[in-house]
């Protein structure tokens, strides 16, 4: 069995203008929002902007996860040293998608990071109160770095900002198992 068989069937693509209403609906479905920096409603345009913005950094990609051509998740991921390999993640998965899609999409953009972007280390920040998200990221492989104390206010308390790293040496131990 060779590594590639180990992995996710998966697909990556640049997100699309015409993919914003299903990425923004998506994004302000109240389970994916309370966990968010920014957890207010946000508007078509206030979207639209933020992706003609954002998509015209060189260090951004803004990606769809999709499986038989059907889009099922957004990967938002930023190199913010390329000189060194480093990057950070964020993403979400649609409401409707099946059990397991999560992990599949994580597993692909490790992959991709690791082997199409070349990176060292891929970064993810995770608010404390979100439970599913930090199991998330130790089973994918992640290790826990470190907690930014109360880095996070939203508006009523503090929240500590809980630090995963995971390497690309690592990446490849983790999927020869």
């Amino acid at each position: 069995m060779t590594l590639d068989d180990k992995l996710p069937i998966g697909k990556l693509r640049l997100v699309r203008e015409q993919d914003l209403p299903l990425v923004l609906a998506w994004r302000n479905h109240p389970e994916v929002r309370r966990y968010m920096f920014s957890t207010h409603i946000i508007t078509f345009e206030e979207h639209r902007r933020w992706f003609e913005r954002t998509s015209q950094d060189s260090a951004r990609h803004l990606l769809l996860f999709e499986q038989d051509n059907v889009p099922l998740g957004f990967i938002n991921l930023r190199v913010f040293d390329s000189a060194a390999g480093l990057a950070d993640w964020g993403f979400y998965v649609s409401r409707e998608a099946p059990r397991g899609t999560g992990l599949l999409l994580g597993k692909t953009v490790v992959r991709h990071s690791f082997e199409v972007l070349g990176l060292h280390k891929l970064c993810g920040q995770v608010l404390d109160f979100n439970e599913r998200s930090l199991r998330f990221h130790l089973r994918l492989g992640f290790q826990k770095e470190g907690i930014l104390r109360e880095h996070h206010f939203d508006g009523t308390r503090y929240h500590d900002l809980v630090c995963f790293g995971f390497l690309k040496n690592e990446w490849v131990k983790h999927y020869e198992k």
